[in-house]
Parts: structure tokens; C-alpha cells; sequence
């Protein structure tokens, strides 16, 4: 379960950097209540998840999530740029999750 609680806050990792970036710098109100709540609820359940995984697995697989999320969102949302190398670079942290889970037990 705690594989579940990390994803599930990795997510939220994800909804609260777009939701911040819709803010303006925290001068719009919804998206502002947006990021905070999102903010709240992925460190809590990241502490959940890290009851059981290691720490250094949990946060790395937490702010992996986090960055390959944003990024896509990114990209697909917000029309940001995509290339080659920001292409590698995503695909590099996702086999560095791939390989922290496997080497949990």
C-alpha cells in the first residue's frame, strides 16, 4: 500500500507545480488554495509511504514522478518546448525510478 500512497503523492506533486504555475506567483486565489491543498496532501501521504520504504527510495521516487510529470504536463498543457535531450533526460529518470523500486524490497 504504501507503493500506492507514494504514486498517489508523486500525483499530487504534479497538480500542485502546474497549479502554481497557473497562480501568477500566488496572486490568483483558486489556483493558490490549489497548489496549497495539493501541497499538503502529497507530504502527507509521502510521510505515510515513507513508514515502510526507505527514505532515499520514497523521496527519489516521490520528486521523479514529480519532474517527469511537470515536465509532460508541461509539454502537453502549457505548449512547452520538447527536444531530444529533454526527451533523454525524462526517460533517464524514469529508468532511475524503475531501478530504485526494483532495488527496494
Amino acid at each position: 500500500m504504501a507503493w500506492v500512497y507514494l504514486g498517489i503523492a508523486g500525483l499530487l506533486e504534479v497538480v500542485w507545480a502546474f497549479s502554481m504555475k497557473q497562480s501568477d506567483g500566488f496572486t490568483r486565489l483558486a489556483p493558490s488554495i490549489v497548489t496549497i491543498m495539493a501541497m499538503i496532501a502529497s507530504f502527507a501521504l509521502l510521510s505515510i509511504s515513507m513508514k515502510s520504504l526507505p527514505l532515499g527510495t520514497a523521496y527519489t521516487v516521490w520528486t521523479g514522478i514529480g519532474a517527469v510529470g511537470a515536465f509532460l504536463v508541461g509539454v502537453a498543457v502549457l505548449g512547452e518546448s520538447i527536444s531530444p535531450m529533454r526527451v533523454l533526460a525524462a526517460l533517464m529518470i524514469v529508468g532511475g525510478l524503475v531501478l530504485m523500486k526494483l532495488s527496494t524490497r
